[in-house]
């Protein structure tokens, strides 16, 4: 799945009315990645999972006080907001401070490929993606910010 696939599929399905935490974008996702080919949900995971990785880094994650699990889940909610939004955030680190702050998530995104891929596989989710999204994983944005070299 290439990134342009991944953001439509997430404009396609994001509902038109409020969706705290991203409830009703996951769970239509997950619909239509469970009718579809074991490829298909695997390169959504992979293309969330860079997604997240990209925007865990200092300039994100010094934003207000957050744990790990919570920063994790406020960049989940810069995906769920759509292309536009996450493309802001990631060239302008200051659009994520109301995620932040507000304490807005999007945890159910990340369950996605975990619920969407049983059906077509005919087993558990498995698999690692090429880059975590567990938040501080992207060793490289972080040297430095905590006094290392």
């Amino acid at each position: 799945m290439t990134e342009e696939e991944f953001w439509r599929l997430i404009e396609a399905h994001r509902p038109a009315g409020e969706d705290p935490d991203a409830e009703g974008l996951a769970a239509a996702l997950t619909e239509r990645l469970r009718g579809g080919p074991v490829s298909m949900v695997i390169g959504f995971a992979e293309q969330l999972s860079r997604l997240l990785y990209l925007l865990d880094g200092p300039a994100w994650g010094e934003l207000g006080q957050q744990s790990g699990d919570s920063f994790l889940y406020t960049r989940a909610a810069v995906v769920a907001a759509g292309r536009a939004e996450y493309e802001r955030t990631l060239a302008d680190p200051s659009a994520f401070a109301p995620y932040a702050e507000d304490l807005v998530w999007a945890e159910p995104l990340l369950y996605v490929p975990d619920r969407a891929y049983k059906e077509p596989a005919g087993e558990e989710w498995g698999r690692e993606t090429r880059y975590s999204y567990e938040s501080y994983s992207n060793t490289s944005a972080w040297v430095g910010a905590c006094g290392e070299t």
